[in-house]
């Protein structure tokens, strides 16, 4: 059914509306697009009706189906352009096509009439087109090549003509105005060409009038033209052309220096190719780097004293002090100059074709002339101060001005911002190693060296070196004959250092630095007769840091210094040096004072003395700082060279190995001493001591005399071993003397006869010499071996019963209880029970018969 009229309204809602741009936007979503279909479709009656309304579907389907009928109207709208620009392509493609044929024809036609003019140019006999390439070249360039000889032939030949005519003017005339009127036109190219004029002409006169230049030989008679003799000759041409020549030159050097104000660097660089090419360019180098400003304010002042107060060079002489530095004026003029040779490089570049020549003549003049004469200032104002001195100022400039040297390698100069070239930098090098070769060629300088160093040692050790010669000499033979060697180094130090002191050409300041390093007044008119206390002999580790900081600071000098090559020499030189000085004079002089002390009283008939013992802790330690010094740093140094590096490596082995053998026979003496004395203590047992009638005496005494005095003694010995050894030394000396004691007490009991009231004082004065030598670091085996002495007092206190059950757990052996035993052997057990005051009893005997 179809409602008409205009007011009434179509059964289902019109669908919706849409074109191309609605599906060609950015921002279209197709979930978007159903929503918005399905909810145009929805009728209002269902939109405002019950909730409960059953779901109609046909809204939906109608709405879909307009939907779906405008889209495929759009489908047919664009099928039908796209069918249009397709057609439009292909007529367009036809076109351009057709267009490169056209050009390709034309291309063609073009190649082929260069190929025919080609072949006609190439092949004027006709040939085929397959032989021109031996035709023998192509004729255009053949006509260049033709043309350009012909110009400078004419070039040549108008040259020639040139110089004829002006060389007949000079020599006929004595006039040069035709080289005259070329130089007043000016420019680089008219300025050359004069230069190069006058070089021939020169040449000409050498050979054409030999008589200007001095010469009598037949060469003047090949040159006479027009049949003029050389006796009508007028002019001298070499007088002539030679002021020429003076005459431009002078010009273009005034006419280089006016540029030169006027930083007119492109004219300076026309002046001097010139004069390059005049006369290698020496006269424009010469006037560019001696008119420097920089040279010429450094010569008024390098009648300057050197800057550096007195404090300062106090300070450079004190070995302990740390170097102050390069010398100030020395440092004002490096770093000056480092700022003019930047700036400087930047013009000669930009005034100098040949700017690296110019560069090395004005680096030359730099060092060779500024630097070189402030440094040979500051080095005698040194060496008026110090050996040390000199030392040290001559290691501080050395370094300051290698850094200045790195630097201007590193900034390029010239070639600003790249590095040197090769060629600038050899001279750098040159120059740094010229100016410091007088004073470190050869062995020169590792002599000062070592000589400084001797210095400070001998002084360092004087009084040490006087305490131990005033020592007494043990009286063996065989003891004056090992510590020989040592005793004449200390000898030879001393007097050293006595002659140095008294020598004229020390000065001041090393004389008071010798006399405060040696702790000496210079009021004491006899040095040798000075005053020394015990604690002058004593090592010191202070002592050997000292000596260790110095020997560094030379070996750094050295490095930095001396030639690569030469350094492991050089660091053996300074190994001799230490080994000689700190091991030998310092600590096996120590040491040999020590053995002597220890050899004297080993059988001494008083309790030995034991003070020599802290000698050996420091003897030890220096030895190790020694060692790990000479491995650490003079070693390594030597690797380049390996036979040098061996030899170091056996003085080294031999010098620290001579150190231990002293000290290891300082402590095995010290046990001798020790052992001899507790033995000779032990003899003075009283028989009666463990034979006891009164038992209220043995209830008063903790021990017996004799056992109270050893382990008092043994106390002592203690805290003395403790300050010459420790860690796993101490363990192995405390180890093998608790073992000798433990022998001796072990004899000693078996001397003596032992009631039961005596077998208690026994077991006191074991007890109490178990007591003293565990309170040592003993090894598990000594320790056991020790505490089997407590088993001893027992068997002087225990019943017939407890002895025979003891007498069940005997170790089998040999008597004497040789070795750290942990266990009795039966005939200790024997020897001791026989010992007993009832021993002849029948329970003893019992037990004695079943062994």
């Amino acid at each position: 059914m179809e409602r008409t009229g205009s007011g009434s309204r179509a059964l289902f809602p019109k669908g919706p509306s849409f074109t191309v741009d609605d599906f060609s936007n950015k921002d279209f979503i197709v979930r978007d697009f159903i929503d918005d279909l399905a909810e145009s479709a929805v009728s209002f009656n269902r939109r405002s009706g019950p909730a409960l309304q059953a779901f109609d579907p046909k809204p939906l389907i109608r709405t879909f189906e307009n939907a779906l009928q405008g889209l495929g109207n759009l489908s047919e709208e664009l099928q039908a352009k796209e069918s249009d620009l397709l057609s439009q392509a292909r007529r367009a493609e036809s076109q351009h096509d057709q267009t490169i044929d056209t050009l390709g024809r034309k291309l063609d036609q073009s190649i082929d009439q260069f190929e025919a003019l080609d072949l006609t140019l190439n092949n004027p006999a006709g040939n085929e087109r397959g032989s021109r390439g031996e035709a023998g070249g192509n004729i255009a360039v053949q006509i260049g090549e033709k043309l350009e000889e012909l110009d400078r032939k004419r070039r040549r030949a108008l040259d020639a003509n040139f110089l004829i005519q002006c060389w007949l003017q000079v020599s006929e005339t004595g006039e040069l105005t035709l080289l005259q009127d070329i130089q007043r036109q000016g420019g680089s190219e008219n300025k050359v060409r004069c230069a190069v004029i006058a070089h021939q002409l020169m040449r000409i006169s050498q050979r054409l009038d030999p008589t200007s230049w001095g010469h009598t030989n037949g060469l003047y008679r090949n040159g006479v033209t027009n049949g003029d003799s050389g006796d009508e000759r007028r002019y001298n041409t070499r007088e002539i052309l030679e002021k020429f020549c003076e005459t431009l030159e002078q010009d273009l050097l005034k006419q280089f220096n006016n540029s030169y104000r006027k930083q007119n660097f492109d004219d300076m660089k026309e002046c001097a190719k010139v004069l390059y090419d005049f006369n290698g360019g020496a006269s424009v180098i010469a006037v560019f780097v001696n008119q420097h400003q920089f040279f010429i304010d450094r010569d008024q002042l390098i009648t300057d004293e050197v800057a550096m107060d007195g404090e300062t060079w106090d300070q450079l002489a004190d070995p302990d002090s740390e170097p102050p530095g390069v010398e100030p004026s020395l440092q004002s003029l490096v770093d000056e100059v480092k700022i003019v040779m930047q700036e400087e490089s930047f013009i000669i570049k930009r005034a100098f074709p040949y700017y690296e020549t110019v560069l090395i003549k004005f680096i030359q003049r730099v060092f060779q002339q500024s630097i070189q004469q402030r440094l040979e200032m500051v080095l005698e104002k040194a060496n008026t101060i110090s050996s040390l001195a000199f030392l040290r100022s001559l290691h501080s400039s050395r370094s300051y001005i290698g850094a200045l040297v790195e630097d201007l390698k590193s900034h390029g100069l010239t070639e600003h911002p790249e590095p040197c070239s090769p060629q600038i930098s050899q001279t750098l090098d040159q120059q740094m190693e010229e100016l410091f070769v007088p004073y470190i060629v050869g062995n020169s300088y590792i002599e000062r060296e070592k000589r400084s160093l001797e210095e400070l040692f001998n002084s360092l050790l004087f009084k040490y070196n006087i305490y131990h010669s005033r020592r007494k000499k043990a009286p063996t033979g065989f003891m004056a004959s090992l510590a020989q060697q040592t005793n004449q180094l200390m000898a030879s130090a001393k007097d050293a250092y006595l002659e140095r002191l008294e020598s004229a050409d020390l000065t001041p300041t090393q004389k008071a630095m010798m006399l405060r390093v040696a702790g000496v007044q210079e009021t004491d008119k006899n040095k040798n007769d000075i005053e020394v206390s015990e604690s002058e002999g004593v090592l010191s580790t202070a002592t050997a840091k000292r000596m260790l900081t110095w020997l560094a600071e030379s070996v750094r000098r050295t490095l930095e210094l001396g030639s690569q090559s030469e350094t492991p020499k050089d660091v053996a030189i300074l190994l001799n040096l230490l080994l000689a000085n700190m091991g030998q004079v310092y600590v096996e002089t120590a040491l040999e004072a020590a053995l002597e002390k220890a050899t004297s009283q080993e059988n001494a008939k008083t309790e030995p003395d034991l003070g020599y013992l802290p000698s050996v802790r420091p003897a030890v330690t220096i030895s190790s700082m020694m060692d790990r010094f000479i491995n650490m740093v003079l070693i390594r140094l030597a690797e380049s060279n390996t036979t040098v590096r061996r030899s170091m490596e056996a003085q080294a082995k031999m010098g620290i190995e001579s150190i231990e053998k002293k000290a290891g026979s300082i402590m095995k003496s010290t046990v001798d001493v020790i052992v001899n004395w507790v033995s000779k203590s032990l003899a003075q047992q009283k028989k009666l001591d463990f034979l006891p009638k009164d038992e209220l005496s043995i209830i008063e005494s903790l021990q017996t005399p004799t056992c109270t005095s050893i382990c008092v003694f043994l106390s002592k010995c203690t805290r003395l071993i403790g300050q010459a050894v420790d860690g796993a030394n101490l363990e192995v000396f405390s180890s093998e003397l608790a073992l000798e004691i433990q022998r001796l007490l072990f004899e000693h009991f078996k001397k003596f006869k032992v009631n039961a009231t005596g077998g208690l004082m026994v077991t006191k004065d074991i007890a109490k010499y178990v007591a003293t030598l565990k309170e040592w670091p003993l090894s598990k085996d000594v320790e056991a071996a020790v505490e089997l002495l407590t088993e001893i007092g027992y068997l002087f206190i225990i019943g017939p019963e407890a002895l025979r059950e003891r007498s069940r757990n005997l170790a089998t052996g040999s008597a004497g209880g040789s070795g750290a035993a942990k266990k009795l052997v039966k005939a200790d057990f024997k020897a001791f029970i026989q010992s007993r005051d009832d021993a002849r009893t029948v329970g003893v005997q019992s037990v004695l018969s079943g062994l």
